[in-house]
């Protein structure tokens, strides 16, 4: 059981996708504008990177690797990642409107991000087992969610402080998300993996 939390806490905050290897960068920009908006999407990423996961080492462990097929993993992973996005909202659209009014285009903007490809390369290359494959994208969603949430009280914050004009907007936001991945970068060697 300790194993499992040491692989959670290493994908959420000692090698947080966000701010410590730099993946996802154009959603957290542009989604980290608004906590609510942020949350869903938190929300979204967690689900969708587990579910992935899930298949991508069921492929991965049933078909690639008896069949000599690991080159393969790439294309497959990202092929069956936007095909389980469309296939999730497509029953989320007609099952649970009100879940899809929240997640809405946080759905599409999932399938393009390259953390749900990251993940589960990063899961092969490790050689995780079921478990740690679950685990470990678990880590990583709430590590991307929780990066997400932190900036958006931040930007929200920011609103009503007095930013320099010359560093309104992206300016600002740079410089605070290298201040984020400055202080994620203190827990690096904290946790063996």
């Amino acid at each position: 059981m300790n194993e499992y939390v040491l692989v959670f806490l290493g994908a959420a905050v000692v090698n947080n996708y966000v701010l410590t290897r730099f993946l996802g960068l154009c959603i957290f920009f542009g989604v980290s504008k608004s906590l609510s908006a942020s949350a869903s999407m938190g929300v979204a990423v967690v689900s969708v990177m587990t579910i992935t996961s899930v298949i991508a080492w069921a492929v991965d462990a049933w078909i690639l690797v008896p069949l000599g097929l690991e080159f393969m993993r790439t294309i497959v992973y990202v092929v069956l990642i936007a095909c389980f996005v469309q296939l999730l909202e497509i029953v989320v659209k007609r099952a649970m409107p009100t879940l899809y009014g929240a997640w809405g285009i946080y759905l599409l903007l999932v399938a393009t991000n390259c953390i749900m490809l990251g993940v589960p390369l990063l899961n092969a290359e490790a050689r995780y087992g079921f478990a740690k494959s679950v685990v470990n994208a678990l880590g990583s969603g709430a590590g991307f969610a929780f990066a997400l949430v932190l900036m958006a009280g931040i930007r929200e914050k920011m609103q009503y402080a007095d930013v320099p004009r010359s560093l309104q907007g992206l300016g600002i936001t740079f410089i605070v998300t290298g201040l984020l991945a400055l202080a994620f970068q203190g827990f690096s060697g904290m946790i063996p993996l």
